[in-house]
């Protein structure tokens, strides 16, 4: 089976979860299957191998679990973007909107120096809030963000098209119809 394919069966959908309507896109079978784990992080690793980032920044939390494993595999630091009040130094905010409300995140203030190029990571794209807020906070301190990716991408909830509009190139291995 073609990596992608392999990827893209492995995702679980939840039906009406976390609330009715809504097609949870469960990537815990990812990551418990060392088989595919390991074709997962793959793809990501040749995609960025040749750009030779300075860091890999995660976002909260699903993003960590991804982004440490590429940036141990390309031998570079990782960053974790935060929800708000996790982080013990000083740091910097970028507050979102969500689809009631607002949300929170926060970066070291020493995360990463001007001039470095980072990959942003996290599992999954759907209104393009968090990676945006992200890659604002990473632009705060001088970095370049060399490109957002995510295993899922949600299009018909347009973030990732939000996110190209604003200037971040993105990069998703499997879309899902519907949200």
């Amino acid at each position: 089976m073609e990596p992608l394919e392999l990827i893209k069966r492995t995702i679980r959908t939840v039906p009406d979860w976390p609330e009715p309507g809504v097609m949870f896109r469960d990537i815990t079978p990812l990551l418990s299957s060392p088989r595919v784990f390991r074709v997962l992080i793959d793809q990501f690793v040749h995609r960025y191998f040749d750009a030779r980032p300075d860091a890999v920044a995660g976002l909260d939390a699903r993003g960590f679990i991804i982004g440490s494993v590429l940036a141990y595999e390309l031998n570079v630091g990782f960053v974790p973007i935060r929800k708000k009040g996790k982080l013990p130094f000083d740091t910097v905010a970028e507050t979102y909107e969500l689809e009631y409300g607002n949300a929170t995140v926060e970066m070291h203030t020493d995360a990463v120096k001007p001039g470095d190029r980072v990959v942003l990571i996290d599992d999954l794209i759907a209104t393009g809030g968090t990676m945006g807020a992200g890659k604002r906070l990473l632009e705060r301190l001088g970095a370049q963000v060399v490109e957002g990716a995510a295993i899922v991408d949600l299009p018909e909830l347009g973030g990732s098209r939000r996110l190209r509009e604003a200037g971040l190139a993105v990069f998703t291995l499997v879309d899902f119809a519907g949200h």
